[in-house]
């Protein structure tokens, strides 16, 4: 092989493991980092596992939604809303995800055959992070469709709702349960 074809067949791999790293994490940005660096939301994404980790902060806001839907006051059909959009996400996700893994696949293939064209393995990685782009881009309308759907005082509550479930959660990671908090505490609900 030579020098030249060998090098880009290399920023070819990388590439991909690049692309494959952005799979996992892709949506974690989605939405946009806060000036503190975690989430628009005041938290970062969930610990992803695979390319389900792309849609989490809209889907998490979603779910937030639909667990609170009484305290945020949100109407029938909101609701009914809010799990069609929810729905519609899934499928997308889902849909999208499979043709990454096939395309990444077909890459591979490409890639492994010293005799492929440069222009189809090319094509591959651009048909993966064309995918990807798709996915978060659905993502980020999503989310802006979802909270187009609250009135200004709903917003205010689901914030506010938002902010208790974060302080709880900051206040179990200080406590009893967070290996990282610099020791055990026993429960105190035993």
């Amino acid at each position: 092989m030579k020098q030249g074809t060998h090098t880009i067949v290399t920023l070819g791999v990388a590439a991909v493991f690049a692309l494959g790293l952005g799979v996992s994490g892709a949506w974690a940005n989605e939405s946009g980092y806060g000036k503190d660096g975690h989430g628009a939301r005041g938290h970062g994404s969930m610990s992803g596992h695979g390319a389900g980790m792309m849609h989490n902060s809209t889907s998490h806001l979603i779910r937030h939604l639909l667990k609170h839907e009484k305290d945020i006051g949100l109407t029938t059909e909101q609701v009914a809303q809010l799990k069609e959009m929810q729905l519609n996400m899934d499928k997308l996700r889902i849909k999208i995800e499979a043709d990454i893994q096939v395309a990444e696949r077909e890459f591979k293939a490409l890639n492994e055959d010293e005799k492929s064209d440069l222009g189809a393995i090319e094509t591959k990685l651009k048909q993966s992070g064309d995918l990807q782009a798709s996915l978060r881009l659905t993502s980020v309308k999503t989310r802006r469709e979802v909270l187009a759907l609250l009135t200004p005082e709903q917003r205010a509550k689901e914030e506010a709702e938002h902010e208790k479930m974060m302080q709880q959660h900051k206040e179990t990671e200080k406590g009893y349960g967070n290996p990282h908090s610099g020791g055990m505490k026993s429960n105190p609900h035993k």
